[in-house]
């Protein structure tokens, strides 16, 4: 695999590509990440990839591959982004115990004048939790740079996630499988 730029700075997506032994380079996106209101789940996520993936192509001369993900929660035909403080947090967890949710991940590579694009979606189902829970976890982990305020890698996927239908990896933040298949055929 040849080596790519990452336009992220989430440490997931960073551990996500080393196991999977894909050589990078960390060049964090300072886009703007609106979307006009009109736009589909799947076409927001793409859509936010996109302008990090432009934003950092529009900063760098590189000829790498330059790799963008934007990954986002939908509850109740709701985005759920990360909380902006511990109260959001509850709240939030509150909203997704008992529930199910889409995790739906965005991804662009752009490499010289070609551009790959898709959205991953993986369904996740909540158990219920207690109030006691969601703030134990909140308080240890601090889950505030997490879309729907949790990483399913941490004590809460463990013991509160019922089932999933997708990739797994895709709610860490990076259909990792689908990336590598998508650099694979780009060169």
């Amino acid at each position: 695999m040849k080596k790519i730029i990452l336009a992220s700075q989430s440490p997931r997506r960073r551990q996500l590509l080393e196991w999977a032994e894909v050589p990078f380079e960390v060049i964090v996106s300072d886009a703007d990440e609106s979307f006009p209101s009109h736009l589909s789940f799947e076409e927001t996520a793409i859509h936010i990839a996109r302008n990090k993936a432009n934003a950092v192509l529009n900063k760098n001369a590189t000829s790498l591959p330059i790799l963008a993900a934007d990954t986002i929660v939908v509850c109740n035909e709701t985005i759920i982004g990360k909380p902006k403080s511990r109260e959001d947090a509850i709240t939030i967890l509150t909203k997704l115990s008992g529930n199910t949710h889409q995790v739906i991940t965005g991804v662009i590579i752009l490499y010289h004048e070609k551009e790959i694009g898709f959205a991953d979606v993986t369904t996740v189902h909540f158990h219920p939790l207690t109030k006691e829970q969601i703030i134990f976890y909140i308080d240890k982990y601090q889950p505030y740079d997490k879309a729907g305020a949790y990483a399913i890698q941490e004590w809460i996927g463990v013991v509160g996630i019922r089932s999933i239908e997708g990739d797994f990896y895709n709610v860490m933040g990076l259909p990792v499988s689908r990336v590598v298949q998508a650099l694979e055929n780009i060169y």
